[in-house]
């Protein structure tokens, strides 16, 4: 381990809703994180539906609420017994545990003329108790306060672990959604958003065709053709062309959504092939935003690095871009949000801002998350 490194764990439940992601990480002053041990708790089918049901309310039950949010923090606090006993070091070793929690709604421009708002479904509380760790949490809703979209927040950590000064770099997340982070060369802040849709719709449209839980390899999509005229309908959606700060979330791009863009008579593996296709598309339009024509590498993370076709149209949309996997850092592509939040309970614990106001549009850096002690 680094010399003077404290160990903090990091939690993540992104829109797939698949589980819970525990990573333990070295952190010190002077080296980047270290990725020391991580393990992936499967979400149980009843408490994924409760969630969704939850992301999809019209009107809360908060008999409903609290009894998810308590399942939940078990199921937490079971991922990270998992992960210390793995790499064999008990609960007084960890600084800390960065929870993000699971979230059911982001509507950082509002919804229907409401104010802006952010909802994380977690109990910091109950959490430090099962765990005996001390817990940072809520580290969304300091960064819209302060008039941030609120997400996306790992790009801090995407700098810490991945600048170079010898070429433009670009992070590439491939979660439920997609989100991009530049980091230039020269040092000056980095820039990044949400670009739109990656597995949330494709996950959605495998399940619901009996394909299985996610289209593995994208090798479904493989088999389909991509419907021109359905793409460009899809890429009308006003998201994609807004200009950043700019975050995104089930609220605009569900199945719903889909649904009022298809006739009705497409193959099911050329819908696949289309959704696949947008995600490259909307991507690539990101990266040329802010790059123009400019060389760059292009780390891949998230599962959808695990997805060949989605990697191959990404290569074909952009032609002068060096694509490799977040591994070549030692970093697992499936850890890397697991470990951000990790090295954001690090910089809580040592007042350090944990946002960056180029990417989200806060009015200034600020400390995110608050503190529960064990």
């Amino acid at each position: 381990m680094q010399r003077d490194a404290d160990i903090y764990a990091g939690l993540m439940s992104g829109t797939s809703l698949d589980g819970i992601d525990a990573a333990l990480v070295a952190v010190t002053q002077d080296a980047p994180p270290r990725l020391l041990a991580t393990h992936a708790e499967p979400m149980p089918r009843a408490l994924r539906q409760r969630l969704l049901a939850l992301c999809h309310a019209d009107s809360a039950n908060f008999a409903e609420l609290a009894a998810a949010e308590q399942a939940f923090c078990k199921l937490q606090a079971r991922a990270v017994a998992t992960v210390m006993a793995q790499y064999g070091v008990p609960a007084s070793t960890i600084k800390a545990i960065g929870s993000h929690g699971q979230t059911v709604e982001h509507a950082p421009g509002g919804h229907r003329g409401g104010p802006a708002y952010t909802l994380q479904l977690d109990n910091p509380s109950l959490l430090a108790e099962l765990t005996g760790c001390c817990v940072v949490a809520d580290f969304r809703r300091r960064d819209l306060a302060a008039g941030g979209q609120a997400a996306p927040l790992a790009p801090a950590f995407h700098r810490a672990l991945f600048h170079d000064s010898t070429e433009e770099r670009v992070v590439l997340n491939l979660g439920g959604f997609a989100n991009i982070t530049w980091l230039p060369r020269d040092g000056s802040a980095p820039l990044g958003f949400d670009t739109g849709p990656a597995n949330v719709l494709l996950d959605a449209w495998c399940q619901e065709h009996g394909r299985g839980a996610f289209d593995a390899n994208g090798a479904w999509a493989a088999s389909g053709t991509v419907d021109p005229q359905l793409l460009t309908r899809l890429l009308r959606e006003p998201f994609f062309h807004q200009p950043p700060p700019r975050s995104t979330g089930r609220e605009l791009f569900d199945r719903a959504w889909l649904e009022k863009h298809l006739d009705g008579g497409e193959a099911a593996a050329d819908v696949q092939a289309t959704l696949t296709e947008l995600t490259a598309a909307s991507v690539a339009q990101g990266i040329t935003q802010l790059l123009g024509e400019r060389p760059l590498t292009l780390i891949i993370g998230g599962g959808g690095a695990h997805n060949a076709a989605l990697c191959r149209r990404l290569a074909a949309h952009l032609p002068r871009a060096t694509l490799r996997s977040a591994n070549d850092w030692g970093w697992p592509a499936d850890w890397i949000e697991a470990g951000a939040f990790a090295w954001l309970a690090y910089r809580r614990l040592h007042h350090l801002p944990g946002n960056l106001p180029s990417v989200t549009g806060a009015a200034g850096e600020r400390v995110l998350g608050g503190v529960y002690a064990p």
